[in-house]
């Protein structure tokens, strides 16, 4: 987000509420990134995903934007306006709590030695069972008499144990390198068995896990690189932060008294639908409002998938109506179309929301051409719908599934798209001014950058705001977009 030149600029990773702010003040929005929002303006804006370079300098436009952050980096060191740096903000941590739960701290207070640390030996100092954990103005373990009081490892006096007990963030910050090894009684780990499973391969948490346990975590990883007793000193190769629910705009809690029970939603419209609306709430990675309409609009949803697939369950496919060839060829299409989108949509973004949207539009689908598509195309697109939908509606999906087929959904493998499948003779070709969406044309799917360019450069919505102008550079974006842009 740029504010120095007077313009915002809508680009990936900033939350929707600056494109807010933008609007409330009458800011200049410019798109640099290319992208289509659907429910953003009529400019598809905010986006906030990745995309091409537009609006930019020429050297950059064109470039994914991701890849281009080093050119822009060298850029700006060669004109002299800036350099790339690394900034860090680290605070000592207190780590001592006055909690039952955690790690007790080895070490004993002696009159004599004063602070002495419990031996190697002696390690570990194993927490004692007690009735009560509340704290009475101390730690809940000062109250274990016979645990606290011990003997100094130095003079064999009487002495204390520490009755605090480490933050669990303690815990967290290593346990990963643990579970490598989780079976080992001789030490924390084998170095061997950990050069074969770390780093992690992907990191999921919230916005309060990704500040402060993903600090801790790469700081004790590092710490024990350093040490030598480990051979990777960044602990997760991927990190993906999830955003909170709220409600009315707020997070939930209780004193704001706008928290949702999930037994109540359970037992209104059972798991499925309280498990599928969450994820089809919004994108995984920013903040969603709940709606007690959205959670009925999904329980419509995955009843509908069960009752058509019951309906076709009781006729018999094989000596049912073939149907109408251009329908079932076109449900064929659409059910392909959904495993490759939610594949993808799952496998790269953890985009479970458009995943839900794509199985809700196979649904309407079938619906659509129940009367003209042959029973044969109506099953299959059915037992694509809950195959993919398996994943955040175990239940509902796995009975449709039997009734048409009569197997276990769970030992069923992971549908494939049929690539010939998803070709076509032609796609919608988006056609932009300047970055802004201002028309839509039908090209041939083998139409050559020329041929794209001439067909945006006619539709008649580009040219009312051409204006007669030449353009000054076009970009051609193949089974995608055509961005002219002029002065």
């Amino acid at each position: 987000m740029e504010y120095g030149t007077g313009a915002i600029m809508a680009v990936p990773a900033h939350d929707e509420r600056d494109y807010a702010f933008a609007k409330a003040f009458d800011l200049p929005i410019r798109r640099v990134i290319e992208g289509d929002n659907p429910d953003g303006d009529a400019d598809g804006l905010p986006y906030t995903g990745d995309g091409l370079l537009v609006n930019s300098a020429p050297q950059f436009d064109g470039q994914p934007n991701r890849e281009a952050l080093n050119a822009i980096v060298v850029w700006l060191e060669n004109e002299g306006k800036g350099k790339l740096a690394v900034n860090y903000r680290l605070r000592d941590w207190l780590i001592s709590r006055q909690r039952y739960w955690g790690c007790p701290i080895p070490i004993v207070r002696c009159p004599q030695c004063g602070i002495v640390p419990v031996p190697n030996d002696q390690l570990p100092v194993m927490l004692p069972v007690i009735e009560d954990y509340a704290p009475q103005g101390q730690s809940p373990l000062a109250a274990a008499t016979d645990w606290v009081n011990t003997e100094c490892p130095n003079c064999g006096g009487p002495a204390e144990r520490e009755t605090d007990t480490m933050d669990t963030f303690v815990d967290s910050s290593w346990y990963f390198l643990r579970y490598c090894d989780a079976s080992n009684s001789e030490a924390a780990w084998d170095p061997a068995i950990l050069r074969e499973w770390m780093p992690v391969d992907q990191y999921i948490g919230g916005v309060e896990h990704a500040i402060l346990h993903l600090l801790y975590a790469r700081f004790f990883c590092k710490a024990l690189a350093d040490l030598g007793h480990l051979d990777v000193d960044e602990p997760f190769a991927r990190l993906f932060t999830q955003g909170m629910i709220t409600r009315d705009g707020a997070k939930m809690s209780k004193s704001r008294g706008n928290v949702v029970s999930p037994k109540a939603i359970v037992d209104r419209y059972g798991a499925d639908s309280a498990r599928a609306y969450i994820l089809f709430i919004g994108a995984p990675d920013q903040d969603a409002d709940w709606s007690d309409e959205g959670v009925e609009g999904v329980h419509r949803f995955l009843s509908r998938l069960w009752r058509l697939s019951a309906e076709l369950a009781d006729q018999d496919v094989a000596a049912g109506e073939q149907g109408d060839e251009a329908a079932n060829l076109e449900l064929t299409r659409k059910a392909n179309w959904a495993i490759e989108k939610v594949t993808g949509d799952m496998d790269r973004r953890f985009a479970f929301n458009t995943a839900i949207a794509a199985v809700m539009e196979l649904i309407n689908e079938v619906s659509r051409l129940r009367n003209s598509a042959g029973l044969g195309a109506q099953r299959f697109a059915l037992e694509t719908a809950s195959s993919l939908c398996f994943p955040f509606a175990p239940h509902v999906t796995t009975d449709a599934y039997f009734l048409l087929t009569g197997e276990r959904l769970w030992e069923q493998p992971w549908p494939t798209a049929d690539a010939a499948m998803l070709e076509r003779d032609t796609y919608e070709l988006v056609c932009q001014v300047n970055g802004k969406l201002r028309d839509r044309v039908e090209v041939a799917s083998d139409a050559s950058k020329e041929e794209l360019e001439a067909a945006a450069m006619a539709a008649p919505n580009v040219q009312v705001h051409l204006e007669g102008r030449e353009p000054k550079k076009v970009i051609v974006v193949p089974g995608k977009l055509v961005n002219i842009v002029v002065g």
